[in-house]
């Protein structure tokens, strides 16, 4: 069973309607005036997205642009390197309750978003605003602290926030949950 979708440069979620199937894609050949149809598995699409998203995150190790902004950082890595929308929470704890019912515990797999709990300091005090990173395989994320950095998922917890509180992984979600967009 296939699912088609008009496509100018790579898969939209969106437009495979349901996950599992394959689905084709048509797109023109601007030069030559053809149409090509192609068609992708659903494993191969997340491993793709889950490629493009780690090498773009990778590529903004060091950078101090997402200080305070773990959960800007994973989404924009997952939609800015594959040119796809998606729609969490308000931060990294809201975004870890929104995605409850495909939490997994243990060592995250590769792509998957892992979630913390962290008091952080808001504007009227301390808020449970959460931390999160992406999940590089064997053990490690790469998130945004101080910097975007790659720690063992598990040291993260020996790391002090602002406020002094110190984060409690609260576990991970696949590529595939984060994109079915629960509303």
């Amino acid at each position: 069973m296939y699912s088609y979708c008009k496509y100018t440069n790579k898969p939209s979620f969106r437009t495979a309607e349901s996950i599992g199937m394959r689905f084709a894609c048509e797109y023109p050949d601007e030069i030559n005036g053809k149409t090509h149809v192609s068609v992708i598995t659903r494993e191969k699409w997340l491993n793709e997205l889950t490629e493009n998203m780690i090498s773009w995150a990778e590529d903004k190790l060091g950078s101090r642009g997402y200080n305070g902004w773990c959960l800007s950082f994973i989404e924009d890595s997952l939609e800015k390197s594959n040119i796809i929308e998606i729609f969490g929470g308000n931060s990294a704890k809201e975004s870890a309750l929104l995605y409850a019912d495909g939490i997994h515990q243990g060592i995250p797999e590769k792509g998957a978003s892992v979630f913390y709990d962290c008091i952080c300091q808001g504007p009227d005090g301390p808020v449970n605003w959460g931390h999160c990173g992406i999940s590089l395989g064997d053990s490690k994320i790469i998130h945004a602290w101080d910097t975007v950095r790659i720690d063992d998922y598990r040291e993260i917890e020996a790391m002090t926030a602002l406020s002094g509180d110190r984060p409690r992984c609260i576990g991970w979600v696949p590529t595939e949950r984060v994109l079915k967009q629960k509303p």
